[in-house]
C-alpha cells in the first residue's frame, strides 16, 4: 500500500504532460550500429516513438530485438549510431560522459532485474546512496530516504539489510532507490524477471499506483504478460518498431508471432 500524501510529497513526479507540450522523450530515426568480426551489427535500425510526461510505456521484444540497446540509450548509458535522441529537450549525441552522467542522474530513476543493492548496508542506507553523490547534506537525505520507503510500503523495513527482506520488498527497495532524486523518468529493466509471478503482480501493481501519481515509468521487458498490464507497448523485432499501440493490443501480436 502506498502511504499517504505527507510521505509521498518527497518524491512527487512532475505535473503531468498535456498535448500541447514537449514530449519527455523524443526519439526519431535512431541507429546504433555495432562492429562484430568484421560485420556490421544493426542492433537498432530506424527507431522512433514519443513518451510523453506521465506515460506507463513497456518497451517489449525477444532476445536479440533490441530492446536492451534502446534501453542503454534511453538511460544515458549509451549513444546512438545515428538519429536524435531528447530527454526534456536535450539531444544526448554528442554529450561528454561526464555530462551523460550528470543528465542521468538528474533525470532517470533505474530500476534491475537483479535489485542492484548493496548486501552490507541497510534499506535505509541503499535508497540513500544517490543522495549521497549529488551531495545532499545527511539530514536531508536521510528524511527524503525515508519518505521513499514509505511510498513503496517499507517504511517499517528500512533498517534491514537486503538478506533480511524477500525477493519482492529488495525490489520495492531498488524502486524507492530510483525514486528518491526526483527523477523525469523511471527506467525498468525486467523488474519482475527474478520474481515469483504472485511477488511479480505484487510489483506490477506498485508500479500501475506510482502511474496514477504520475510518474513516467518505461519498462523494458520480454515479457507479452507485463506488457499487456501497461497502458501502452511498443514492440521491437530486429531493431525496429513493428507495434505501438494499447498494452493489451501490442502482447496479443506479439503473443500471435511467437505461436506462428
Amino acid at each position: 500500500m502506498i502511504p499517504g500524501p505527507r510521505a509521498a510529497a518527497a518524491v512527487a513526479p512532475p505535473a503531468a504532460g498535456t498535448r500541447g507540450e514537449a514530449p519527455l522523450l523524443e526519439v526519431e530515426a535512431l541507429t546504433r550500429h555495432y562492429a562484430v568480426g568484421g560485420e556490421e551489427v544493426r542492433a537498432l535500425d530506424g527507431v522512433s516513438f514519443h513518451v510523453r510526461r506521465g506515460e506507463w510505456v513497456a518497451i517489449v521484444g525477444q532476445s536479440g530485438s533490441g530492446k536492451s540497446t534502446l534501453m542503454n540509450i534511453l538511460g544515458c548509458l549509451d549513444t546512438p549510431t545515428g538519429g536524435r535522441y531528447r530527454i526534456r529537450g536535450q539531444d544526448v549525441a554528442g554529450l561528454s560522459d561526464d555530462a551523460l552522467a550528470d543528465l542521468r542522474n538528474r533525470e532517470i530513476g533505474f530500476v534491475f532485474q537483479t535489485f542492484q543493492l548493496l548486501p552490507r548496508s541497510t534499506a535505509l542506507a541503499n535508497v540513500e546512496l544517490p543522495l549521497v553523490y549529488r551531495g545532499v547534506p545527511r539530514g536531508e537525505r536521510r528524511a527524503r530516504a525515508e519518505a521513499a520507503l514509505a511510498a513503496v510500503g517499507l517504511q517499517n523495513r528500512a533498517r534491514h539489510r537486503p538478506n533480511e527482506l524477500s525477493g519482492g520488498q529488495r525490489q520495492r527497495v531498488a524502486i524507492a532507490r530510483a525514486l528518491v532524486g526526483e527523477p523525469s523518468l523511471l527506467l525498468a529493466d525486467e523488474p519482475t524477471g527474478n520474481l515469483d509471478s504472485a511477488t511479480g503482480d505484487e510489483i506490477v501493481r506498485l508500479f500501475a499506483e506510482l502511474h496514477r501519481r504520475g510518474h513516467t515509468l518505461v519498462l523494458v521487458t520480454h515479457e507479452p504478460r507485463l506488457a499487456a498490464r501497461c497502458p501502452r507497448a511498443i514492440r521491437l523485432s530486429d531493431g525496429r518498431v513493428v507495434a505501438d499501440g494499447a498494452g493489451r493490443e501490442v502482447a496479443a501480436l506479439g503473443a500471435q508471432a511467437a505461436g506462428a
